[in-house]
């Protein structure tokens, strides 16, 4: 079975059984605002590390620096935002890990140990060099 698709099943089920558990001990209605809650810090908080992180892409981008490591965070910090949207627990606490400066970068550092362990299995046919011409540009 297709791994994606037994997580587009599996989270539904998961959060569903956890809001019944929640709802259970809490009430129903102390669920439903804690649900509301967590998507509006989250919101408010994945507002702030967005900004963070354009204005750190934006000075690196002033030191004529690439923003690599920003650009990925503001993905990561997009896809926290629309994690903590949604309704659920699980999704929250994934959102809020996202959010979370340390737990990026190390989530980061792996993506990009793991693509460079593939990259370096495949092998690559890129041969790095540098053109130097003795000639002079004539007119």
């Amino acid at each position: 079975m297709n791994s994606f698709l037994l997580l587009i099943i599996s989270v539904p089920i998961t959060e569903i059984f956890l809001m019944i558990k929640i709802g259970g001990q809490i009430g129903a209605l102390n669920t439903i605002s804690l649900i509301f809650l967590t998507a509006i810090v989250g919101i408010y908080f994945a507002k702030l590390q967005g900004i963070k992180t354009l204005k750190s892409g934006a000075t690196n981008l002033y030191q004529n620096k690439m923003p690599v490591y920003e650009i990925i965070s503001g993905a990561s910090i997009a896809i926290a935002a629309l994690l903590l949207i949604l309704p659920g627990f699980v999704t929250d606490a994934l959102g809020f890990l996202l959010l979370i400066p340390l737990t990026r970068k190390l989530l980061i550092k792996n993506l990009v140990k793991k693509r460079d362990i593939k990259n370096r299995e495949r092998g690559s046919n890129t041969l790095d060099g540098e053109i130097i011409e003795d000639k002079k540009d004539e007119l």
